[in-house]
């Protein structure tokens, strides 16, 4: 864990409880080692992240009484707890996962030792896994941390290999290692440490699109028009992410988020440096944009060119640093190692906005698809899948068999996902999957992942169409890659990557705009365009979304087209008992002869690699 924190460690070791943590140092670089303890030393604190809202915090708990002895906002989190107990988690604005130790008298009985508190922020951008071996029970905000104790023999998980065939990356609260579970955002678990302590599972303090758990926010005027509202909390959110006693610099693509950060940072602190990936396929290089926004915003611009033969000698290491396995996240990899190469310890980035705000196709797409599911569900299974045959067929002729496979899925498997939405993003087909897994999967309902689809499947039918499309992209797709895989790619290069877009204020007024509000015709992105229409550029308000992806369909046919092909017929041991091999070998060829996307066999040789590092 030294690459998460390479500044300082720190650790707390009692009976019955033990607690350790690195340090990335960016506020109180001088007083904000950790544990962090509140005046009597009986509430201790570790925190991964960063609390936005602590100086307020401060100040508030300072007129209550309570003392601090440093400038960190770790500190906060402690005289928070001992003030407001576990409501104080409804209180941080921030991304974290933290753990706290009571030890109080009042909270250890005779029998007791105290209790443990875990937390997870709202979005989940902060990760906390845990697990239960024999009576014990580790946490840490990696997996890999957890296989390193030795205490439990790691095993894979069916159900968490299966939905990462399903989506190309493990969907929450499972992991790839059996008995390991995520923590889910908005959930804290709180267990007391003791001889008679009893399981306690956990609790959810904040839900997405709930009108209850709604805060006021100071800087809001309720008579202002959505977009204005919007403004506002822009800019509240990106001066307090601005904050760092460490070099900050700013992700930047040719796309309207990343853009719509670059532009309010600049606006709110000088000496902003933004960075940008760029390739050689032109095609995928978004720079010649990025360069010509940093000079219209007027900031400074660094460029980092990344080629198939760099790539290939850099993908073992690249796809070592993953926690979980994914099909994304070397992108990230590459761009914070440009950043800290540059000497920055933050970075800002526009992850967030596309869900939020309609940038993905799936907010055009759900409204028909959802009717070609309705009536797949009344129609024979017969003609289900004489007709799926001929979508892929087709598919294959006119050359975008990604999208035909998806759509044949939902055609054939209307029942097998709990909503349309699911089917979008999806590498290999339930069906695909099927053949694929040796045993078969026996998909189970009860399986936490699928417990966790099913519940965000029914909190979306209550809303309008279009923040349905976002409640899923911000509980799947976001949560389950891109927050992960920005988190492990980061800290990789002990870099933290702050996400303003994703401050809980605006996720939750945004969701709770009306679709009319959000949507309107041939405009990309009207409410954060509207909001931000003096600070972007024309040449970034008018261009559709590209996506910031490597050309890995060039390179998986090209340069690592040998390598994958060797590791896709020498599967490591604890994954060729779960995997086909002859269906892992149909992927290939089908690969090669056009019929299928680079994703599927990209994505075994991903997870090939990532178990034959950690297992």
């Amino acid at each position: 864990m030294i690459h998460r924190g390479p500044d300082a460690a720190g650790d707390l070791d009692e009976p019955g409880i033990a607690m350790s943590m690195r340090r990335l140092s960016i506020i109180d670089r001088a007083t904000g080692q950790q544990p962090q303890f509140n005046e009597d030393g009986d509430v201790a604190v570790i925190s991964n992240g960063e609390i936005y809202n602590f100086q307020e915090l401060r100040h508030e708990l300072t007129r209550k009484g309570h003392r601090f002895c440093t400038l960190s906002d770790t500190e906060a989190i402690v005289h928070a707890y001992e003030e407001w107990g576990e409501a104080c988690l409804s209180r941080l604005r921030g991304m974290f996962a933290l753990a706290i130790y009571d030890r109080r008298p009042g909270v250890a009985g005779d029998d007791l030792r105290g209790r443990l508190l875990l937390a997870r922020d709202r979005l989940g951008i902060k990760p906390l896994y845990y697990v239960r071996p024999d009576g014990l029970l580790l946490f840490a905000s990696e997996v890999r941390a957890l296989l390193a104790s030795g205490v439990f023999t790691p095993e894979l998980s069916p159900a968490g290999l299966e939905s990462y065939l399903l989506f190309g990356s493990v969907s929450e609260p499972a992991t790839l290692i059996e008995g390991v579970r995520s923590l889910p955002p908005g959930h804290a678990l709180s267990v007391p440490l003791g001889p008679s302590s009893t399981e306690c599972e956990p609790r959810q303090y904040w839900v997405l699109n709930s009108t209850t758990n709604v805060q006021p926010v100071n800087t809001v005027r309720t008579d202002e028009p959505p977009a204005r509202t919007l403004r506002t909390l822009l800019e509240d959110s990106i001066r307090v992410h601005l904050i760092s006693d460490e070099p900050l610099g700013i992700f930047l693509s040719g796309g309207v988020d990343s853009t719509a950060v670059a532009a309010l940072a600049s606006r709110a602190r000088s000496g902003v440096r933004c960075y940008t990936v760029r390739f050689s396929e032109r095609q995928f290089d978004e720079s010649e944009v990025a360069r010509r926004t940093a000079k219209h915003l007027g900031v400074d611009h660094c460029e980092l060119l990344v080629d198939s033969g760099e790539m290939l000698t850099g993908m073992d290491t690249a796809i070592g640093a993953l926690d979980q396995p994914s099909v994304d996240g070397i992108n990230t990899y590459c761009v914070s190692a440009l950043v800290r190469r540059a000497g920055g310890k933050v970075a800002l980035s526009g992850l967030g906005g596309d869900e939020l705000f309609g940038g993905y196709r799936t907010f055009r797409w759900m409204p028909p698809l959802a009717r070609l599911s309705a009536v797949a569900r009344r129609t024979p299974r017969a003609v289900r899948w004489a007709g799926a045959r001929a979508i892929t067929t087709a598919g294959e002729w006119i050359g975008h068999p990604e999208d035909t496979d998806r759509l044949a899925s939902i055609w054939r498997e209307p029942d097998a996902l709990p909503h349309p939405f699911f089917f979008t993003r999806t590498i290999f087909g339930p069906g695909e999957v099927t053949r694929l897994v040796n045993p078969q999967p026996s998909r189970v309902e009860s399986e936490p992942w699928r417990r966790w689809n099913d519940d965000t499947a029914a909190a979306a039918k209550t809303l309008d169409p279009f923040t349905a499309v976002s409640h899923l992209e911000l509980r799947s797709y976001m949560l389950n890659t891109l927050l992960r895989d920005a988190d492990a790619m980061s800290m990789a290069h002990s870099l933290e990557l702050r996400v303003p877009l994703l401050d809980h204020p605006i996720v939750e007024f945004v969701s709770g705009q009306p679709s009319v509000v959000k949507r309107r015709n041939g405009a990309y992105k009207p409410l954060l365009v509207d909001a931000l229409r003096d600070l972007l550029p024309p040449e970034v308000m008018d261009r559709s979304k590209q996506g910031f992806t490597f050309p890995w369909a060039e390179w998986t046919r090209g340069p690592l087209a040998l390598r994958i092909e060797s590791q896709l017929r020498d599967l490591t041991p604890a994954l060729a008992r779960c995997l086909d091999s002859e269906a892992v070998a149909t992927t290939w060829r089908t690969f090669q002869a056009g019929r299928c996307s680079w994703l599927r066999p990209w994505s075994i040789y991903v997870l090939n690699e990532w178990v034959r590092h950690h297992l």
